[in-house]
Parts: C-alpha cells; sequence; structure tokens
C-alpha cells in the first residue's frame, strides 16, 4: 500500500465508519477489515493518529484498529503477519513524541505500547525503556504525563507475564530502575504536598497525577520485581515510607474538601497505598514480616481508635480490615502444631501478632466492630424500608466483602473470633447480658445495638456452641421478641428469626421446633418478614433433607 495514496482513502474510510449513517458506516467497516492484512495499513493509521489537526473520533478509531492488529497480526508466527520491517518502523514511530493533547486518546497509545512492549521488549525493542525514562524526566507538563502513563501501562503489562523466563527478564527491568522510579514518587509526592498547604490546585492537581501514575509503577515493581525483596534495601525502605505518606495524605484530606477538585484521586492515591501493602503481603507474606507490626498499628490505629475520626473514608476502611485480616489468617503465620517442626519465620511473625493482640486491644475491636460497624446505617435502614427483597440480597452479596463495608466487617470479625475466641467469648457474652429482656421501642439506639449484637452471635454460632444454651435463650429471651408486634420492633423480628436460622443446625431442639413453626406462621402476616421466612423455611427443609 502505497503511503501518500493511502492515507486519503484510509482517512475517508476512517471517517465514514464514525459516521451515524449505516449506509455509510458498513462498507467502510468492510472496506478497514480488508486492509487489516495489506502492508502499509498500520504504518497509514499511525500517521493518522499523531496527526492532531484530525477529528478527535476518526484518530479514536485509528488507535483502535491499530490495537486490534497488534493482537491479530503482531507476533511473527500469526496468519498474515507483520513483517520485520514494518515493525520496525512503526515501533519506532509509536515513541517519537509523546504529547497527545486528548486524554482517552493517550490512555489507548499508552495501552496500544505496552501490548507491543509484551511481545517485543526488551529483545526487539531495546531502546523503549530508556526514551521513556528519559521523556519522564523532561521538563515540558504534557510530554511529562504522557511518558509517565505509557511508562506504567508498559509496567504493568510486563509485571503480568507469568514464564519464568519473561519473570526473569522483569526483575532484570526492576533492579536496574527502581532507584529511578522511587525518586521519581518521592519528587511528585513532595510537590503535591507543598502545592495542597500553599492552596495551589492547579498546580497540585497536575502533581497529585504524576503522583498516582509513579505510585501505579512502584507497584508493580516492588511486588512482581523481586524474588527476594526483603533483602533489597530500597524495597523495604519504600514499604515503610508508604505508612509515612498514607499519614501525609490523610492529614492533607482535612484540607482537600469533597468539592476541591484533587479530592477523587487523593482518595485514589490513600487506597493505591494500601494496595501496595496488601498485594506484597498477598505475594511476599515471609518478606513482609518486618511490615506486620506497623501495618497493625496503622490500621487497627485508624479503625478502632479516635486517631480515624474525621480522616477514614469507607474504602479506606474496608482496606485496612482486609490488612489487619490478611495479617490475622495467614498460614504463613501460623506456628504447625508440633512448634518443632515450624519455620522461624513463622514463629517471628506469631510472636509479633500475639504480642500486639493484647487483650485489651481485642476487646477494644471485638466492642468497636459489634457496637459500631454492625449497626444499620440510616441508608440502609432506608433501603429496608423501601425494598426489603433488594436489601435481603444486598446484605448477602457473594464476594463483595473485599469491597463493601459491612460484609467486610462481618468476616474481619469472623477471623478474628475464630483466632481468637478465648478472649472475645467473654466479651460478646456480656453484650448479650446486657440487652436482656425486651428492648425499649422508643430508643432507636438500643434497638440498632440489640440487632448488632444478634448479627454477631449468629455469625459466630460455631464459635459459641459451648457457651450458649441457645434452647433456654430461645424459650427465655428470643421467642417473646418474636410476639412484640409493635412496628419498630420489625427490626429486632426480622433479625431474630435470622439468628434462629443461623444455630438451628448448630443447636437447637427438636421438641422446640413446632413452637418455632407456629411463631413463623404468624409472622407471615408480615410483609416486611415474608422473604426472610421463605429463605428461612427453605433452609429448614434443606437441614431436614440433609440429616
Amino acid at each position: 500500500m502505497d503511503m501518500e495514496s493511502a492515507s486519503s482513502v484510509v482517512l475517508q474510510a476512517l471517517t465514514q465508519a464514525t459516521s451515524q449513517d449505516t449506509a455509510l458506516l458498513k462498507p467502510a467497516e468492510e472496506q478497514l477489515r480488508q486492509w487489516e492484512t495489506q502492508p502499509g495499513f498500520y504504518s497509514v493509521l499511525l500517521n493518522i493518529f499523531n496527526n492532531h489537526m484530525l477529528d478527535v473520533n476518526v484518530r479514536w478509531l485509528a488507535v483502535l484498529y491499530f490495537k486490534n492488529g497488534i493482537d491479530r497480526y503482531w507476533r511473527r508466527v500469526a496468519p498474515n503477519a507483520l513483517s520485520e520491517e514494518e515493525k520496525t518502523s512503526l515501533r519506532a514511530g509509536l515513541i517519537t513524541n509523546f504529547n497527545e493533547p486528548v486524554n482517552q486518546i493517550a490512555t489507548q497509545i499508552a495501552v496500544l505500547i505496552a501490548k507491543v512492549a509484551r511481545l517485543d521488549c526488551p529483545r526487539q525493542w531495546p531502546e523503549l525503556i530508556p526514551i521513556l525514562l528519559e521523556s519522564v524526566k523532561g521538563q515540558d507538563g504534557l510530554q511529562q504525563h504522557r511518558a509517565l502513563l505509557t511508562f506504567y501501562h508498559v509496567t504493568k503489562t510486563l509485571a503480568s507475564k507469568r514464564l519464568a523466563q519473561d519473570k526473569r527478564l522483569f526483575q532484570d527491568l526492576a533492579s536496574g530502575i527502581y532507584s529511578f522510579a522511587c525518586s521519581l514518587w518521592s519528587h511528585h509526592t513532595d510537590c503535591f504536598l507543598q502545592q495542597v498547604q500553599a492552596v495551589d490546585q492547579t498546580h497540585a492537581l497536575s502533581s497529585l497525577e504524576r503522583t498516582l501514575l509513579s505510585l501505579k509503577v512502584l507497584r508493580k515493581l516492588t511486588v512482581h520485581g523481586f524474588q527476594e525483596p526483603q533483602q533489597n534495601m530500597e524495597v523495604m525502605g519504600f514499604l515503610n515510607a508508604v505508612f509515612e505518606r498514607l499519614k501525609q495524605f490523610l492529614e492533607c484530606s482535612r484540607q482537600v474538601g469533597p468539592e476541591n477538585p484533587c479530592r477523587e484521586k487523593l482518595e485514589k492515591t490513600i487506597i493505591l497505598y494500601t494496595k501496595v501493602l496488601l498485594d506484597f503481603l498477598e505475594v511476599h507474606p515471609c518478606a513482609f514480616i518486618p511490615l506486620i507490626q506497623r501495618s497493625l498499628e496503622f490500621a487497627v490505629g485508624y479503625v478502632f481508635t479516635p486517631a480515624g475520626e474525621g480522616l477514614v473514608f469507607e474504602r479506606f476502611t474496608v482496606q485496612c480490615m482486609n490488612l489487619i485480616k490478611t495479617i490475622v489468617k495467614n498460614e504463613a503465620y501460623k506456628p504447625c502444631k508440633n512448634i518443632e517442626d515450624s519455620k522461624p519465620e513463622s514463629l517471628e511473625a506469631h510472636k509479633i501478632k500475639t504480642a500486639f493482640f493484647t487483650h485489651p486491644t481485642l476487646t477494644e475491636i471485638g466492642r468497636r466492630l459489634v457496637s459500631h460497624y454492625f449497626l444499620l446505617t440510616e441508608e440502609e435502614l432506608a433501603m429496608w424500608e423501601e425494598d426489603p427483597e433488594g436489601f435481603a440480597v444486598e446484605e448477602t452479596g457473594g464476594d463483595s466483602w473485599k469491597y463493601s463495608l459491612r460484609p467486610c466487617t462481618e468476616v474481619l470479625f469472623l477471623d478474628i473470633f475464630h483466632n481468637y475466641s478465648q478472649t472475645l467469648t467473654p466479651v460478646l457474652l456480656e453484650m448479650v447480658l446486657n440487652l436482656q429482656g425486651p428492648s425499649n421501642v422508643e430508643d432507636p439506639v438500643q434497638l440498632l445495638m440489640k440487632d448488632a449484637v444478634y448479627n454477631a452471635v449468629g455469625l459466630a454460632a460455631y464459635e459459641l456452641f459451648d457457651n450458649i444454651d441457645f434452647d433456654q435463650w430461645f424459650n427465655n429471651q428470643l421467642l417473646g421478641e418474636l410476639q412484640v408486634s409493635h412496628h419498630r420492633y420489625k427490626l429486632i423480628r426480622r433479625r431474630v428469626i435470622w439468628l434462629i436460622g443461623q444455630w438451628i443446625s448448630v443447636k437447637f431442639k427438636s421438641e422446640l421446633r413446632p413452637l418455632l413453626y407456629e411463631v413463623i406462621l404468624n409472622l407471615m402476616q408480615d410483609p416486611d418478614l415474608v422473604l426472610l421466612l421463605i429463605n428461612f423455611a427453605s433452609m429448614m427443609a434443606y437441614w431436614l433433607i440433609s440429616l
């Protein structure tokens, strides 16, 4: 395909392919499809999307066709594969400059370059990383940002390769650029914090975007770039610096209100810092051991003490809880039953955890989980009023524990209760004892607290088997609560039904079932409880069949 004559016809076809008129759209798409295997077609596309004078939609489409072509024709063994000569020319053209003015197109070009890098870097494209690093150092703001954006996507793509040889290549890359990546992140972070103090919103947002991108690069390098990261002082230095930076960014959030243009990216950056810790913990649990104490102090401090008041937001709380949960239940941190068979790392981690989770600390965590995080919010109560079925589905949603506060809180409670039941059982039993008897329907705080405590007892049913005489509790307390008909008590009636459902397969005498069935039949008149009762009946049927 001759370049000069081809450019105009390809441009025309792309223009028609962006049309809303199907009479123009369909023939243009067919023509472009036929050209996909023609030599020179992708060189024409490169020239078109690099021409900033052309229509944005046309340039966008050119990038997409180029990106799809990489998937189909870039590999040497692919049918109608691109020639090595054209690929060499295309690689050079892709990194000639980083000055794309449109954000969406810039992102697509960065992804496109990363796709080529996955196949060709470093062997066929050794100049890619040096050119990116040089461009990132530049003074031009747009060029610096676009190069950093591309650097992130390339790093992310190379880090995702799983063959042993590819992993070694990425580790070589990481060791060569880690110092630069750390200094880049530190520089942009300092700039952002200084600009926030100076109330320079425009420059602060620009610096924050670069901080976020450089941190994304460091996350991939730190987690996937080192086989034994604990032996690298820079890696461990960066991870320790994460805690200080997190504190700075959380304090910074006091100054950056909801209306501030930096607010959304600031929260994203805070979450990204926690992801660095969580990813490193998951991939390198033994290397994480020196960070256990600091991680627990940080997470527990912000989530379970007044230190976090006015600073934390829901997603951050979820991340902190996930960090605590992952440390608590990590198998690498548990010694063997026969201590002599345990690895030294496991014993060290267990020692750190034991020293941290003292009786007062566990008591405070347990109480606050139930009395603060288990309480239904106004939004949840409103949702139940408006859509009981939707609320029931939301409350029992699959893998949402990783991302949503309520299920995450309940999973953390279960894991901590399971591992430290001797300490937490008396705490929970005391909370139950304090709520004996019917609650005052005029006291919504008391009703919400009872709902929360009953929720905890239901979740921990198997752990509490030897500590609660559920039959006696049902007769003396729960049965009476089911019979309170006041409309404000429906919250407790609903929770008691759920609670019995949790315990029925754990500890419930068969002689009491007729009485339970009679109460349930009476409650079927309550439209707010019908769905829950149906689920309860299904659970009962399943349990009886399995006996």
